[in-house]
């Protein structure tokens, strides 16, 4: 059974101290890169075919154009994926479902089948604290961003779950995408509070919650770049 934490305290504040530590063990984006064992390199935007190999078969997906505008349909009635930002990483258990407002919607915790992948989301800012903006800053006078802290703080989780894809927001964040089906949920629970002290957004334990399309286009047209994929380990 999915459950929520009833209040952030379930979760731990970021440990800046061991996101320092990963951080400079050096790995960066190029690094995430070069050790997917699939790249999307070409122009062409491969969202059908990757969608297609995480979610096999015809299962319910609820994608959404926009937060706010969205549907749940089996696979084989969406088509151009690519136009969509988002999906949620679950497939649905019904096209329906209830809200906590009690509205039927296609987007719904109620409505959502099991846990398939989980979410570990890194979206570090300065505004967010003196802690982010000194790391960070730091991490300038190297020659290196926020994506490279995202992705060596996924290369550091990937040693310990299956990362299946890594997609850039088309802003600042990277989201991984990591295989769980079938996996007891208190274990999920353990990586997702290891996550979380890395400064993972604990918005994602939400098994609903929406998260960037794999190779969609944002509404700025930035393309969510799928930066690593490994479809070996999704079954």
């Amino acid at each position: 059974m999915i459950t929520l934490p009833s209040t952030t305290a379930r979760w731990l504040d970021p440990n800046f101290e061991l996101i320092e530590a990963v951080a400079h063990t050096g790995n960066g984006l190029v690094d995430l890169w070069e050790l997917s064992p699939i790249r999307l390199d070409s122009n062409e935007l491969k969202t059908d075919e990757v969608i297609d190999i995480v979610f096999p078969g015809n299962p319910l997906l609820c994608c959404g154009w926009t937060r706010h505008q969205f549907d749940t349909r089996a696979r084989r009635n969406w088509y151009k994926l690519h136009d969509l930002q988002f999906i949620v990483p679950n497939p649905m258990a019904a096209r329906r479902g209830l809200t906590q407002g009690r509205k039927l919607s296609p987007h719904a915790l109620s409505n959502t089948g099991a846990r398939r992948f989980l979410i570990v989301e890194f979206d570090f800012d300065g505004g967010n604290s003196a802690e982010e903006a000194r790391l960070l800053g730091k991490l300038a006078r190297e020659g290196r961003d926020v994506r490279d802290l995202c992705a060596a703080l996924l290369l550091d989780l990937a040693e310990k779950a299956p990362l299946a894809l890594s997609v850039y927001s088309g802003g600042k964040s990277l989201h991984g995408w990591f295989y769980c089906a079938g996996i007891a949920e208190e274990k999920v629970s353990r990586f997702f509070r290891y996550a979380v002290s890395l400064g993972a957004d604990r918005a994602n334990w939400n098994p609903s919650q929406f998260t960037r399309m794999p190779d969609g286009l944002r509404e700025n047209g930035k393309r969510q770049t799928v930066y690593f994929f490994n479809p070996v380990i999704v079954k």
